[in-house]
């Protein structure tokens, strides 16, 4: 059966434990731990201590732990500064993946830009792109290290990124993305040795952007992987909505098999939509 784990970012906090607290108050034992917080000295006591009292599973996720200045990965970066500090948060999240007992960690692939930490998921300016090939060769460089100090331990998988309707028209349909469909997944993967992270709410609005079919583009990535991500939009622009009951993502999950995937659910509508769509998905899963 598939495991269903709600987001931090669901919940809005400058704290981790405040973040993970809420979620326990309504019931959530599996967690994961994803960007929105803030650093602070101790959260890695608070994460094992409530681990310990609640009996919490947890896997991180892409920016956790809050680097102590915020800043945007790029696995892709020409900027050898950019990348390297993206190298050492990544490896931060795979070391704390190992001490809280995280099987899985899941990182955005990377940009042929690099991308202000005050332009996450809104408007981008427009910045020259690295040469595609470049950007790829680099990223295969930061994915071998991060291979190797995940080892055995922890299974690393590639978030697809959100390539938006508006950000469409900032760089003329010219797509600034690594693997936001299932051609770039071809071509990533005929370079690197990685299990996909499916988010669907970034491929819905992807495929619209790049005038692809979401129907046909699921099925192509979905049976590559055992760990999804879960959320509703309008089609143009990630919004982290609850899941639309007759909306193209919802319509997937009601016909395929789930079992055997760690879904996680990451909806920023308020706890009452959190919870309605973990009944709901629980219900399809049984």
């Amino acid at each position: 059966m598939g495991q269903i784990y709600i987001s931090t970012a669901c919940i809005k906090s400058s704290s981790i434990k405040e973040s993970v607290l809420k979620l326990v108050s309504a019931g959530f034992k599996n967690i994961e731990l994803s960007g929105g917080t803030k650093f602070y000295p101790d959260y890695k006591d608070d994460l094992l201590k409530m681990k310990k009292e609640y009996g919490l599973n947890y896997l991180v996720h892409n920016y956790f732990p809050p680097p102590k200045v915020p800043f945007v990965i790029n696995l892709a970066s020409q900027n050898k500064e950019i990348f390297q500090k993206s190298i050492d948060q990544c490896k931060s999240a795979i070391k704390l993946s190992k001490e809280l007992e995280g099987e899985k960690y899941g990182v955005h692939a990377g940009f042929l830009i690099d991308i202000k930490a005050n332009e996450i998921g809104r408007k981008l300016s427009r910045s020259s792109l690295s040469k595609r090939n470049d950007a790829i060769k680099k990223f295969e460089e930061g994915w071998l290290q991060l291979i190797e100090e995940a080892g055995q331990e922890v299974t690393l998988y590639l978030e697809n990124n959100v390539f938006s309707m508006t950000n469409s028209k900032t760089y003329s349909n010219n797509n600034p993305f690594l693997l936001t469909d299932y051609e770039s997944y071809l071509e990533l993967s005929d370079k690197l040795d990685f299990t996909i992270l499916l988010d669907f709410a970034h491929l819905q609005v992807s495929c619209n952007s790049l005038g692809l079919e979401f129907e046909r583009e699921v099925e192509k990535l979905f049976p590559l992987t055992n760990y999804i991500h879960l959320s509703d939009n309008d089609g143009s622009h990630d919004q982290n909505k609850g899941l639309q009951n007759h909306g193209q993502i919802m319509n997937f999950i009601r016909n395929n098999d789930l079992n055997g995937k760690t879904i996680t659910i990451e909806i920023y509508s308020g706890m009452d939509q959190v919870i309605y769509d973990y009944n709901k998905i629980s219900e399809i899963l049984n």
